[in-house]
């Protein structure tokens, strides 16, 4: 452990905000549900999106000194798993509030945009899997590993293969992973600068996959293989909201970012189309941005409202939503204040947590970079 992770003056603070967060009351959903069960969501179950929320003012800081983040779960004891990027560690924030390495992931090859991507926990057989995309060598790729021991000591046991060979280059890499409510495994695959490769259902680039935990393609898939969706540039967010709606942030080119539901078998456009193309083949986006408002990674739901973390706009997006629209115009939040936004979890207290993004080569990293970060919510309006 690093003097920049060991922050004793935190520590105190923090321990109280991560306990409080791992006794919660039984209404909240588990950080590592039972084996189907969706990471993300706030409510893995189809109920109505009754109810809105906004990020409030009060931010207080779990972690720092986090290099190249990417993605943060959290885990039952409390605390949470964050991967980094270019070094291909994945680090325990434990219910203290201190920080220490679990191991880095066996094969990961970081370069460009590439690197230790999305991470997702589920059970099986009483046994925690983790489950981790990654660049490798020649591709992109989605492993599994045993999470071993105890909090404080947790380990990685031997990885497998679960689905390899998807595309890889120096940008548009995906790397989105969560289990959906219907208990098979959701891969966000960017389109590796292969544009048409994004409109081609046998391709794996380009696409939201759904697969078993096995990695084979999941049952009621529109093209009998792993394809979901078509048509996507770079998606880097997945989340359910409590109607069961799903929802992905893209990357646009130059012009628009966008916020998507996702239907099976939809087409989204791309190379074809950036943003509304108004086009009856293809399904608009429920939101969009300028690309320097949004760039838009992670996402999280809690209840009705999509967050969305934004790079570029270095801002936190709410989109309320009803029967899979936009129910209200887009909210931002914390705009400038902490720079690049990678990713956004609903914690177990219904909380917000936060990973930055400053020291991944496009930012501008503060002393203690990169942070996780504890965001209370308050009910819309």
């Amino acid at each position: 452990m690093t003097n920049r992770r060991d922050r004793a003056a935190l520590t105190v603070v923090i321990g109280v905000v991560l306990a409080a967060a791992s006794g919660c009351s039984a209404a909240t959903p588990s950080p590592v549900p039972p084996s189907g069960a969706a990471t993300v969501s706030a409510t893995p179950t189809a109920t109505p999106a009754t109810q809105w929320w906004r990020a409030t003012d009060e931010v207080s800081t779990l972690a720092t000194g986090l290099t190249a983040p990417w993605s943060v779960v959290p885990l039952p004891s409390g605390g949470a798993l964050i991967s980094q990027r270019d070094d291909g560690m994945i680090l325990e924030l434990q219910a203290d509030g201190t920080l220490r390495d679990v191991g880095a992931v066996a094969g990961v090859v970081s370069g460009g945009e590439s690197g230790l991507h999305g991470l997702a926990l589920t059970e099986r057989d009483g046994e925690v899997l983790l489950y981790a995309y990654f660049g490798a060598q020649d591709d992109n790729r989605v492993v599994r590993m045993p999470l071993v021991g105890e909090p404080g000591s947790l380990t990685l046991g031997d990885p497998e293969e679960i689905l390899t060979g998807i595309p890889r280059a120096s940008t548009h890499n995906g790397g989105r992973i969560a289990f959906g409510p219907d208990g098979y495994l959701y891969v966000t695959t960017g389109d590796a600068q292969l544009r048409d490769a994004a409109q081609d259902p046998g391709a794996l680039g380009g696409k939201i996959l759904r697969v078993t935990g096995d990695g084979d393609p999941a049952p009621g898939n529109p093209w009998d293989n792993a394809a979901y969706s078509i048509g996507h540039r770079n998606v880097q967010g997945l989340a359910w909201t409590s109607d069961g709606t799903l929802w992905a942030s893209e990357f646009g080119q130059n012009t628009w970012d966008e916020l998507n539901r996702i239907e099976a078998g939809g087409n989204y456009g791309w190379p074809l189309v950036e943003g509304e193309g108004g086009q009856a083949e293809f399904i608009d986006p429920v939101a969009v941005w300028t690309t320097s408002e949004a760039s838009p990674s992670g996402i999280a739901a809690r209840d009705g409202t999509v967050f969305i973390a934004g790079l570029r706009g270095e801002r936190l997006w709410a989109v309320d939503t009803g029967g899979g629209a936009a129910a209200s115009d887009p909210v931002a939040a914390l705009a400038g204040q902490q720079g690049r936004l990678r990713d956004v979890v609903i914690a177990p207290d219904g909380s917000l947590w936060i990973l930055t993004s400053n020291t991944d080569g496009r930012g501008s990293p503060r002393s203690e970079d990169d942070l996780l970060l504890r965001v209370e919510l308050a009910p819309a309006g």
